[in-house]
């Protein structure tokens, strides 16, 4: 790398952060998430604006490869987090509701996301029909569970049973969006030599969880019974530790055929939970502060591939479809699943409201269909709005739903057993 392009890579990377970080704080001045300012951001700095010609002269093309290096270690870490901030203890004592909720939620607009995709796989050249309707479908079934945390946590939710009912739907459903973009991933991939390598999947997951997880756990044991001295040497210890098996894990995902964040959420997944509380401390602040600084350059180099410059009549058609299927389907597949499980009315309502949050994963999910050559430019950039919008959503509804519960929170937000039926 030259000192020119080096120069160039640094204004750049400046600039983003600068834009960003104002975005995210106008954002929430007006109630939403800093997520929803950060993607706005990320599409004003692509072609949208200008006919592109800002964005040539801010990211010269010499610059968007190592850009999109940044971007790519965002995202890694990012998705560690994800699955590291997976709390399993959400998932005990209420499995018929989150089972019932969270299936409602994703096989409802998988279903109308695959007969959408039906209709729109001749409009869209795309590089495989089977795989491009089967990522549709899931990409009309995700949600994003570290901005729903977010938002629950905002609104004074996340002590709450709807709130903790709310994540661990999330929680089952990024699991199933990830295994449906991984399969899409293989299929996509198209190379016979790489099914054998696909054949690792599953044991490297039992690998990782089942001998990975009780090691690191020993090695917890070992760290907690040292000598108060050594503290300095323990965190660079632990962040050697887990920046290696972070990175040993995310490649080899990678080399199997799939994308690089699926190994970064697994090894997010495995790490120990027990005897790792102090090194947990002492790595994630780090994490998250790297994750904060890299992630606005994946809204960046997510927008240069987003132009709405050219939204006609027929796309504005197609974007009314996508944002119909998204909504709608998430909305009533989580709302029936609430109501089948014996949730009450207004906590329905307000679980269907929430898991219909998609944020920066979908805006994941959607730059892996476009580097795996599924979506073309215009059907990516809906998408991408569709994921603003319903986030967007998310944070302007919610006051209004859980204004009206706040007198009767027992009443309105409490989740019955099985069996037990509500008048509200």
């Amino acid at each position: 790398m030259t000192p020119d392009i080096l120069l160039r890579l640094l204004v750049a990377f400046a600039l983003i952060l600068v834009v960003a970080r104002l975005a995210g704080w106008l954002a929430e001045r007006v109630g939403q998430p800093a997520v929803v300012g950060e993607i706005c951001a990320g599409i004003l700095l692509g072609p949208t604006l200008l006919s592109g010609e800002l964005t040539r002269l801010l990211f010269p093309s010499e610059v968007r490869p190592p850009l999109r290096i940044l971007a790519d270690v965002g995202v890694v870490l990012f998705m560690f987090l994800v699955g590291l901030e997976l709390n399993e203890k959400l998932l005990r004592g209420q499995g018929k509701a989150v089972a019932g909720t969270a299936l409602g939620s994703m096989a409802v607009p998988f279903v109308l996301g695959v007969a959408l995709a039906l209709y729109l796989v001749d409009k869209h050249p795309t590089g495989d029909r089977l795989a491009f309707v089967l990522f549709l479908g899931t990409a009309m079934s995700v949600t994003a569970f570290p901005v729903l945390a977010r938002i629950l946590g905002d609104r004074g939710l996340m002590e709450t049973r709807i709130g903790a009912l709310a994540l661990a739907c999330a929680a089952v459903g990024d699991v199933l969006a990830w295994t449906l973009l991984a399969v899409v991933a293989a299929l996509a991939g198209g190379a016979v030599a790489l099914w054998w390598q696909l054949l690792f999947v599953v044991p490297f997951a039992v690998l990782l969880v089942f001998v990975m997880r009780p090691a690191l756990t020993r090695l917890g044991d070992r760290w907690n019974r040292g000598r108060p001295g050594v503290t300095r040497r323990r965190r660079a210890g632990v962040l050697a530790v887990v920046a290696a098996g972070l990175a040993l894990s995310a490649g080899a995902t990678e080399w199997m055929g799939l994308h690089l964040i699926f190994g970064a959420f697994l090894f997010g997944v495995a790490m120990p939970r027990r005897n790792w509380d102090s090194m947990h401390e002492w790595t994630l602040p780090w994490v998250r502060r790297v994750a904060s600084l890299l992630l606005p350059v994946f809204f960046a180099v997510a927008g240069l591939a987003v132009d709405l410059s050219e939204v006609g009549g027929s796309v504005l058609g197609e974007l009314a479809l996508v944002l119909l299927v998204a909504i709608g389907g998430k909305g009533l597949g989580a709302y029936i699943g609430a109501r089948l499980s014996g949730i009450p009315v207004r906590s329905s309502a307000i679980l269907a409201i929430l898991l219909n949050t998609r944020g920066l994963t979908e805006l994941i999910a959607l730059t892996v269909g476009l580097q795996l050559g599924l979506l073309d430019t215009a059907l990516y950039s809906l998408l991408v709005v569709m994921a603003l919008v319903t986030t967007a959503m998310t944070g302007a509804l919610m006051p209004l739903v859980h204004s009206r519960s706040r007198g009767r929170p027992e009443a309105q937000l409490r989740i019955l057993p099985p069996g037990v039926q509500s008048g509200s």
